[in-house]
Parts: structure tokens; sequence; C-alpha cells
């Protein structure tokens, strides 16, 4: 069962999401806010998966991404990193192409099959 790490700053979709991730065979060790607490709980829970809001206060998801890379460089077993947005992928094509995210999913299209498809096909960290 993969780990997942829940990165959003609408309270109410976390939840929705959690519910949606533990249905489809998932276990949610956390659910965190901003992108500061989500670099804490990384290296605390060591999850195999950041679900990663692109808008989120601060700094985007793609700043956090980044953080998230090295600091999973310091811990065994870099989570694999999915950015997540309520605006279609058009909107970040070209960033996406340049992140270290395994990929993304609109959130409209957000569902544990297609997490663990876009899983299946990301490379090894």
């Amino acid at each position: 069962m993969r780990s997942v790490l829940i990165v959003d700053d609408h309270a109410p979709f976390r939840a929705a999401v959690r519910m949606l991730l533990e249905r489809g065979g998932f276990r949610v060790v956390g659910e965190v806010g901003d992108g500061e607490a989500a670099l804490d709980a990384v290296c605390r829970l060591a999850p195999d998966v950041v679900l990663l809001d692109i808008q989120l206060p601060a700094e985007d998801g793609f700043a956090i991404c980044e953080r998230l890379i090295e600091a999973s460089a310091l811990i065994e077993g870099a989570p694999v990193i999915v950015l997540t947005s309520g605006r279609p992928i058009g909107t970040f094509r070209r960033r996406l192409a340049r992140s270290h995210a395994a990929g993304f999913i609109a959130k409209t299209d957000l569902t544990a099959s297609a997490l663990s498809a876009l899983i299946a096909r990301a490379p090894s960290p």
C-alpha cells in the first residue's frame, strides 16, 4: 500500500482527496496546507507519494517541488511528486516540462486509479 502526503491549502479538498485515495487503496499519512509544512512532513513521514497543489500561498508548487527534491537527497527513498491544480494542464505545460515532478493530474481528473497509473509510469527516484 503506497503512502501519500496531500499538500493543498483548502482543507475540504484535502479531506475529499483523503477519502478518495484511501478508498482506492492508498494510505494517506498526512495532510498539510503550505510548502513549509510539506517540507517538514516529507522529512518526518517519508511518504511514497506527494500530491502537491501548484497554487499554494507564499510559494507555488513548482518551487516546493524543487525544494522537496533537494530535501529528498538527504533522506532515504525520495517520494514521487505529482502536481495538481484546478486549472488545466495547458496553463502550466512549459513549467511542467522543466519540473522534476513525475507528472500532473488536474483536480477534476484526480482518482486513485489515475494516480496509480501516473506513479507506474514514473521513473524510480
